[in-house]
């Protein structure tokens, strides 16, 4: 058997909240994966269960690892977003389901979408693709804009937010701090942005200090 008690325990305590965590490894769920998505996976994906964390796991990275472009993918990318329950399901999916590679601009426009969804993992969905696959010359502002345009007050999408905002100062520094003295973040999630750039070990000290400068007061 593949479950594990203490990574269970272990797990658990990473997902308050998140339910039927059974105990399995990621490495162990990713061999899984690979081996559905090269089979009949629009069949897996159809008849997949949705009662446990590792299910819903799974159904993310065989999405991910199949082959197929955004036409292929989309009615099921559609039918599983609304089921992610926790980060660590959406930033999994994430990292492995890599159409922004591919297909830039019908991947934006898919994402774009769920900017303005009223459920929080949906709208970290579109977060963490945009800032792991769209920071560079060509979308650099376009993420700035997205970032600043999402509304929802949820934990997860604050933290998303937060977390975009400083890879793009990471890598576009002086493009981005105009935005940090002048977005429509809350300050919660403005500030979150600064403590992410102060503790990133590749922004240098003297940027680090001018950073610290730019903290609001809570809202």
């Amino acid at each position: 058997m593949l479950r594990e008690p203490d990574f269970q325990k272990f797990t658990a305590r990473l997902l308050p909240g998140t339910e039927h965590i059974l105990g399995v490894r990621l490495p162990a769920l990713r061999k899984i994966a690979k081996q559905l998505a090269k089979g009949d996976w629009q069949a897996y994906l159809q008849t997949a269960c949705n009662d446990s964390y590792e299910e819903l796991m799974l159904q993310g990275m065989v999405l991910g690892y199949a082959k197929g472009d955004l036409q292929q993918k989309e009615l099921f990318l559609r039918s599983f977003l609304p089921k992610i329950d926790n980060w660590s399901v959406c930033d999994s999916t994430c990292s492995t389901l890599k159409l922004a590679k591919s297909q830039p601009e019908a991947f934006w426009d898919f994402l774009s979408e769920y900017l303005h969804s009223p459920k929080e993992y949906e709208v970290r969905f579109a977060l963490v693709q945009m800032l792991s696959y769209y920071v560079n010359e060509d979308y650099l502002s376009q993420v700035l804009e997205a970032i600043d345009g999402v509304d929802l007050k949820l934990y997860y999408v604050q933290m998303a937010q937060a977390w975009a905002v400083s890879i793009c100062y990471r890598e576009f520094p002086d493009r981005t701090l105009p935005f940090l003295k002048e977005n429509h973040l809350d300050s919660f999630t403005h500030n979150k942005a600064l403590q992410k750039i102060t503790e990133s070990l590749k922004v240098p000290k003297e940027q680090k200090a001018l950073i610290r400068t730019l903290k609001r007061r809570p809202d």
